[in-house]
């Protein structure tokens, strides 16, 4: 049987429609419902509903695509085996958050250049569920999650660092120079500019903040890290992140830290599918990903 009639498959079942499996794949929305036919015929069964509003696995395609995706990572270990002498190549698509992408993944990547000039890292900026939803669909090679606990079907993680948390503001903030510790009370009051919903450090002081009785912190989210930063470093609220994204800031003074309630640090978590086996590409980046932590 043709593999490619199976990765076919494994494309539309994700992606629930002949045009998403065409865009993924690349080829003619025809050639992908050809190659469904082929492989339909040859199995002697229909693996897909075909609805107005998408392709939707049949019980027998729901039965057959754990097999489909077994053979698929049967053939990617072969390939893997047969070049195992030759040099590290290929593209690896790592996920993370703006968080880790801004302040650990260049230089990860500038070490990988100097190490395996022929492997490509691509990053995909993504939470937690973008993340876990590219490992399973295979979009992504491994992701890097600010997760306490990563518990989710089909993925292992590795908890490879902790990241410091610093509660910041302005110098001119009236809370800047603070010699006894801000109680949550207190903090309760003040307006907070926060990384986007989902991003689990900023998730974790809301929900502290809202904890307080009788509290209504002003809370303002933002899917960007340097809009997020500006805003308190014009003197306009505080925030959370770690040490790694605002070293900077605090050197050059704009920043400053304000001693307050204990903040654990937050884990990086490096996540894989866990039933695809690693191309050799993709295990040197974790590998230095691991050393860059560890430094």
């Amino acid at each position: 049987m043709d593999t490619r009639l199976l990765q076919t498959f494994t494309a539309l079942a994700r992606a629930g429609s002949f045009t998403g499996a065409a865009g993924e794949l690349q080829l003619a929305q025809s050639t992908v419902t050809v190659q469904i036919r082929t492989l339909e015929k040859a199995l002697g069964t229909q693996l897909f509903d075909r609805l107005a509003r998408g392709a939707l696995l049949t019980e027998a395609g729901r039965r057959l695509l754990t097999l489909a995706e077994d053979v698929l990572e049967a053939e990617s270990r072969l390939f893997a085996a047969a070049t195992e002498d030759g040099p590290v190549a290929g593209t690896v698509v790592v996920g993370a958050g703006e968080t880790l992408c801004s302040a650990h993944l260049p230089d990860v990547i500038v070490a990988l250049r100097g190490l395996h000039p022929d492997v490509e890292v691509r990053l995909e900026p993504c939470g937690t569920t973008d993340a876990v939803e590219g490992l399973r669909a295979g979009r992504l090679d491994c992701a890097l999650l600010l997760e306490e606990h990563v518990a989710f079907p089909d993925v292992t993680a590795e908890r490879v660092a902790g990241q410091p948390l610093v509660l910041l503001c302005a110098p001119g903030h009236h809370l800047a120079g603070r010699e006894q510790p801000v109680t949550w009370r207190e903090l309760a009051r003040e307006d907070f500019f926060l990384h986007e919903q989902g991003c689990s450090y900023s998730d974790r002081l809301a929900q502290h903040l809202r904890a307080v009785p009788g509290a209504q912190p002003r809370l303002t989210r933002f899917g960007s890290i340097e809009a997020t930063r500006s805003c308190v470093e014009a003197g306009l609220g505080l925030t959370v992140f770690p040490h790694a994204n605002v070293a900077g800031s605090l050197r050059a003074g704009r920043l400053t830290a304000v001693p307050g309630p204990s903040l654990p640090d937050v884990s990086v978590q490096l996540a894989r599918h866990s039933r695809r086996r690693p191309s050799r590409a993709a295990r040197a980046v974790a590998a230095q990903v691991v050393r860059h932590f560890d430094a």
